[in-house]
Parts: C-alpha cells; structure tokens; sequence
C-alpha cells in the first residue's frame, strides 16, 4: 500500500510539474471542439451565388431572388462563362435559348452544384414555367417575333468535373497535401529533437560552422527525404488510384513539394520549443489539426469574416487552394502563383527564424 501510495503521488507530481501535457489534455480539446462548433455551425447553410444573362425572363429571376442564400448577377448574352464562374465566384450559370434552358454548375464544390439543383428544382415549377411562356411571348409581340415554343426542358452542363463528381473529389486535394504536412512535419521535428537529445546537435555547434550552414544543412538532408515522400504520396494517388487531374501533374508535384518543405521548417521550428518526442506530439492539436478545418474541407464562404480570416495564416490553405485549382479546375500558373508565392515566403521566413533560433544554443 505504501508502494502503491508513493507510486500514486510521484505521478500526481510530475503531471502537475509539466503544465504543458496540462494543457493538452484539458485545454487543447475543449479548443479543437469550440473550433470545429464554430465551423459546423457557421457553414449549416451553403450560400450560392448564380450567374443569369438577359435571356432569363424576369419570372426566374424575381423567384431567384427570393430563395434564402441566394445572389443574383446578371451578365450579358456573350458572357464568357467559364471566365466569370472563376472570376466571380459563381456556382451556376442560367440561360435561355428556344425551347431550352441552360443550366451550368461550375462544380468544383458538389455541396453547392447540390445546393444549386435543390434550389432550381423549387423555382422552376409548372407555375413558373407557364409565367415564364406568357413573358417571352409577349415580348415577341413587342419586337414583331413569332414565338412558338409551348414546352421547355432543362439541359444541365459542367465546368469543371461532371455529374458523378463527388464530395471526396473536391476534399482529395486538401487531404493530399494535408498528409504531406503532417507526417514531413512530425518526422522532421522528432529527427531534429533526437540530434539535440542524443548530443549530436551540441559536438556540431562545437565546430567552427555557423547557424545558416546547419539549417540549411538539414533542410537539404530531410529535403530530400520530404521529397521522396512528397513524390510517392503524389504518384500512388494520381498512378494507382487513379484520381484525375485536370490540370498539369508537374503543378501538383510542385504544391506538394512546397508544402513539405513549409512542413519542414515549421518542425524544425517547432522541436526547439519540445525537450521529448512526447513533447513533440503534444504540439499537433495546435499546429496541424486546425489547419485541417480551414482549408476549404468546410467552407468558408458562408462563415464571419474573422473566422475566414483565420484560414490565411495557415500555409495549407494556400497548398488546398493550388491543388483544388490544378487538379479540379485545370487551371495554371497564372491561378496558383499567388498560393505557391505565399508559400515561398514563409519557408523563407522560418528558415531565417530557425537560423536566429540556432543563437540560444551557441552565440556564433
């Protein structure tokens, strides 16, 4: 009993002296679960915005405007759809011709090409149709027309995908890169804490090498390895899974390269804040998990502006925008230039934080 009652205490004490482990069992979850309550509940309702030109008479519009979480924009008759779906932000495009009208889901999110057809289904009712049939005869009569049309049908077209794309067709890209991050992120920061813990970081610092050289000399060493990865992640998913890319593969190997090597200067960054692979672990509900939530597994779009906000300071934001760009949408250079360039900047930007952090080793 005394054993056991010394036993007991020594474990009382040391979890009471490591306030970090602490915080990660009573903080980081109830974090993670307000977080994912915010998310959940922000985004119950998907917002649309639909595209019409000035052939839709006035009766789809007006019934349009009225749906809840539905926005308007009125284009021209030459609109080039593709272009405005991208450029403005469009989940559909309606218009009409004769005897048919022309519905095109932009469809890089099958919730909203979802939400869309629930929505046009609604509107397009019998009723509808019949108001609809009176408008544009009599606007026919106005401009001298014959106007013979008595029935319509709905043809249906995509931008990007096609009828059977799916929800786990828009997320792969996202859980790609995700799964680059987390695990280059993990190995690099372990490796770098055994070199501290084991001794071997304290014999290099005692050589005459500078701060710069042996970050940079890691980053090389676990580069290559986070690349190899990077490359076998990449090529299991598009070779022998099969997943379809639109755009041009070397973009997607690109992305996910950045992205391992963002990964790897935020590990290296981190591990000098842990003194114990437990330690090391303690920091994923922190740095890995919410990165998850923001970007763009949940949309955004519908959710308060500072909640969105918090998605740009995660650097798989901007490696979910590229991919889903590439491998959805087709787009190139011109589309991801912006995320890769974000991307650039903050493996710059931690690289020379780590070569400032190497000071409260050894002042060199």
């Amino acid at each position: 009993m005394i054993r056991f009652k010394a036993i007991f205490l020594r474990v009382l004490k040391e979890m009471f002296r490591d306030k970090r482990t602490l915080a990660l069992m009573f903080i980081a979850p109830l974090v993670i679960l307000t977080l994912m309550n915010v998310l959940f509940t922000s985004s119950s309702d998907v917002s649309v915005t639909i595209g019409v030109d000035q052939s839709v008479p006035t009766v789809i519009t007006d019934n349009l405007k009225k749906t809840d979480h539905v926005k308007i924009k009125k284009y021209n008759t030459d609109t080039n759809i593709s272009k405005k779906a991208t450029e403005d932000n469009l989940s559909a495009f309606i218009s009409v011709k004769d005897s048919t009208i022309k519905v095109s889901y932009e469809n890089s999110d099958p919730s909203e090409t979802t939400a869309v057809k629930t929505i046009l289904s609604n509107v397009l009712t019998k009723d509808t149709i019949k108001e609809m049939t009176i408008e544009l005869r009599q606007a026919a009569l106005v401009t001298g027309q014959m106007y013979s049309v008595t029935s319509y049908s709905v043809n249906n077209s995509y931008i990007y995908g096609n009828s059977s794309t799916s929800f786990f067709d828009k997320i792969f890209p996202i859980l790609m890169g995700f799964f680059v991050f987390f695990f280059v992120f993990l190995i690099s920061g372990i490796a770098l804490l055994k070199e501290r813990t084991s001794g071997t970081l304290e014999r290099i610092l005692a050589t005459p090498v500078r701060r710069s050289e042996i970050i940079l000399g890691y980053l090389a060493g676990y580069g290559v390895f986070a690349i190899l990865q990077t490359l076998l992640i990449v090529s299991f998913s598009l070779y022998i899974l099969n997943i379809h890319v639109a755009g041009n593969i070397g973009w997607v190997f690109l992305s996910n390269i950045l992205i391992a090597f963002s990964a790897l200067v935020l590990g290296i960054f981190v591990s000098t804040f842990a003194s114990s692979e437990f330690q090391m672990m303690q920091f994923l509900p922190i740095v890995v998990i919410p990165q998850i939530f923001f970007s763009g597994i949940i949309s955004l779009d519908s959710m308060a502006s500072w909640v969105k906000g918090l998605s740009y300071i995660f650097p798989l934001t901007y490696e979910a925008d590229a991919l889903s760009s590439v491998m959805l949408k087709g787009q190139g250079w011109s589309y991801i230039r912006f995320d890769l360039s974000i991307l650039s900047v903050f493996i710059i930007v931690f690289t020379f934080v780590n070569i400032i952090g190497m000071k409260r080793y050894r002042k060199v």
